[in-house]
């Protein structure tokens, strides 16, 4: 019998780069719905930043700043549990238990790992491999129910399906672990670069014209929509002909994401129209919709003691729930006690 349980939704951001319009749209959106429908915790995710090297010096600025990236989005740390990865003990300490039962074979089908190591993955650090497990870890020491994941990210969540399941056959504690399920519906779960409609938009693509950063001013992203890569021809009457169009099929879906409306409606409005007078609505809905994001964020950044009082509090709630959780679980497993 399957124990009915609260739904509880987690996820996070890592503090590398500078968040742009896909992360808002992917992510920082459906957080913000999210708290509002079931128990929520999110957390900037500085220990799975490490996996690859970061500044020491600059690490500690840019927890702050995705954290004042969630606050100006509408995350309410009244509502919502913020906080630092790091801040949480309980996630690496189960992330050990999990690396002892997680198996290799399960790692070495992780294709986002092949795609980061390249040809070179001799010289990534273990923590890049084993990090799909920390992950799984981030996920289960709060029971969470839920999940919201982009495309590249449902291996991962399936992983930690996968962990969960044997933990609790192995162990003998059936129900234990729940089976987290993915939350991917809703517009702008995979915006594309505006330089290439076939890849992700990214904080660490080299041209800073491939994305519009969230801190961008209302000159900047009237400059990177209009400088967006799109084709001659004018809009497409139905979804299916916009298919074989990546750029403006891209451009059609940020609206949609932006306006709250699906991309049929949108081509339904400018069907037949050309770029030289879809940009301009695009890039006024972009600065209507990003400016006062910035300017939040901006206002947040000014009083970096608030945002760390906001982050120790919400590491301190975080902790309330983990902490019983992982004495579960070292009872489980039969650690000494004292």
């Amino acid at each position: 019998m399957t124990i009915p349980r609260h739904p509880r939704v987690l996820s996070g951001v890592q503090p590398t780069g500078d968040l742009h319009l896909g992360n808002y749209l992917g992510a920082l959106v459906k957080f913000t719905r999210l708290q509002h429908e079931m128990e929520t915790f999110i957390f900037v995710a500085d220990l799975h930043a490490i996996t690859q090297w970061q500044d020491p010096k600059k690490l500690k600025s840019q927890v702050r700043e995705i954290a004042a990236a969630y606050l100006a989005s509408g995350l309410d740390p009244k509502i919502a549990t913020i906080f630092p990865q790091s801040a949480v003990p309980e996630h690496a300490e189960l992330a050990w238990v999990f690396n002892c039962v997680a198996r290799l074979g399960w790692l070495d089908r992780m294709t986002q790992f092949k795609d980061k190591a390249g040809k070179h993955k001799e010289r990534e650090s273990v923590g890049l491999y084993t990090y799909p497990v920390l992950q799984a870890a981030d996920i289960l020491i709060y029971k969470a129910t839920h999940v919201p994941v982009g495309e590249d990210q449902k291996q991962h969540l399936e992983l930690t399906r996968d962990i969960a399941q044997k933990f609790n056959h192995d162990f003998e504690v059936p129900d234990f672990f729940p089976l987290p399920e993915a939350v991917v519906e809703g517009p702008g779960a995979r915006i594309m670069s505006l330089r290439d409609g076939s890849s992700k938009m990214s904080k660490s693509d080299p041209s800073d014209y491939s994305r519009i950063n969230l801190t961008d001013d209302a000159d900047t992203i009237l400059q990177k929509v209009r400088k967006a890569r799109t084709d001659p021809e004018p809009l497409p009457d139905t979804l299916e002909e916009l298919k074989a169009r990546p750029e403006a099929q891209n451009l059609v879906g940020i609206y949609a994401a932006l306006d709250g409306r699906t991309s049929a409606e949108v081509l339904a409005e400018f069907a037949g129209v050309g770029f030289g007078t879809f940009k301009p609505r695009l890039a006024d809905l972009a600065v209507a919709k990003l400016s006062p994001i910035g300017e939040a964020m901006r206002r947040y950044m000014s009083d970096p003691a608030e945002i760390d009082r906001i982050l120790a509090a919400g590491a301190a709630r975080a902790r309330e729930v983990a902490a019983p959780t992982l004495a579960e679980v070292k009872s489980i497993v039969g650690y000494w006690a004292g």
